[in-house]
């Protein structure tokens, strides 16, 4: 049961069992116990369930206490160990303490018995919420190592690329430091969100405001709510990057009149949902398609056909540019419509 404390009792005589129990009623919480009295009913309960706690005398019928603590120790080493007996001399509690035991409890003072199951409860518990954010840390630090080893060699990708179409040094500083601030911003996005999903609004804007800090050049229309996971935003926010750094430069934001369009739609049809980005430039200089393929254009169609699995149809037409982009996405993160 859920929040409820489960308790093994090993006990063999039914009187001091119910006199346990009764001491166990002034327990704080709720609990279950489950008593046995053999050897083989106490190695199947430890097989069959997890406890939180074990109680167990010392003298038993067909085998003994420390028996039983190394059981114990051996299936269920997180839960604590007490003894409870009638008599248990100074030696065998040093024993019982150097193999593993928590305490013992004489059952002529039963009545510390609450006080010392609750102290070796809590006890466990913080040792077991010290191991998870200790494997927790441990998640991270080696998500955080891919991660680095990841953009390490994003990095330098675009330093060979953007190095190959570039004509001077002041040039090639230029779109380099666009493109790695353009992925910084992307990170800062991701880690204020404590790197889970991020909605593809926020992607958008924060790629964006470099270009328009208010937004008052775009037009956005129909955005659905979209969540992406970490890798998608990293990539769709590169792709928004090259966007509006080619229309400062050559289309709609290279001049005062010019405006960009921008609007999503999730497709929940057929075998799976995708989201329909659709980026119109107009009112910016006549548009001239290229003479041949740059880094710009390989880094959107590669980020969205090849990493994420989409498709990106990219139309240099005289009123201006517009590009279409089909990106496939979980179940979870198309969730509702949301108007202009």
């Amino acid at each position: 049961m859920a929040g409820m404390l489960r308790i093994l009792l090993l006990e063999d005589s039914t009187i001091d069992a119910e006199l346990i129990e009764a001491q166990l009623e002034n327990l704080q919480e709720t609990f279950e116990v489950n008593r046995v009295a053999t050897r083989a009913a106490y190695q199947a309960a430890l097989a069959q369930h997890t406890f939180e706690i074990i109680l167990s005398d010392f003298s038993l019928p067909d085998f003994d206490g420390m028996a039983a603590l190394d059981l114990a120790v051996a299936s269920a080493p997180d839960a604590p160990f007490i003894f409870v007996s009638g008599v248990l001399g100074e030696d065998a509690a040093i024993e019982a303490f150097r193999k593993g035991a928590t305490d013992y409890v004489l059952k002529q003072r039963l009545a510390r018995l609450p006080a010392a199951v609750t102290r070796a409860v809590n006890e466990a518990r913080e040792r077991a919420e010290r191991r998870r954010i200790e494997q927790q840390k441990d998640l991270l630090v080696r998500e955080l190592s891919h991660r680095v080893k990841n953009n390490l060699a994003v990095v330098l990708s675009l330093i060979r690329r953007t190095g190959r179409g570039c004509r001077s040094v002041a040039e090639f500083e230029e779109k380099l430091i666009a493109r790695v601030s353009a992925l910084a911003d992307a990170h800062e996005l991701l880690f204020e969100g404590n790197w889970d999903e991020t909605e593809l609004l926020s992607v958008f804007q924060r790629a964006v405001r470099p270009h328009n800090r208010d937004l008052s050049r775009f037009d956005i229309g129909r955005h659905d709510l979209v969540r992406l996971d970490p890798r998608t935003a990293l990539s769709i926010g590169m792709v928004f990057n090259e966007l509006v750094t080619n229309a400062s430069k050559y289309g709609a934001l290279a001049n005062e009149q010019g405006r960009v369009s921008i609007a999503w739609v999730v497709n929940k049809t057929g075998p799976g949902r995708s989201v329909r980005i659709n980026w119109t430039e107009r009112g910016g200089p006549v548009v001239k398609a290229p003479d041949d393929e740059g880094f710009g254009t390989r880094l959107i169609k590669a980020n969205i056909e090849y990493e994420l699995g989409g498709q990106a149809s990219l139309h240099y037409l005289p009123d201006g540019f517009r590009a279409e982009i089909d990106l496939p996405i979980a179940e979870s993160e198309a969730l509702r419509p949301v108007s202009a």
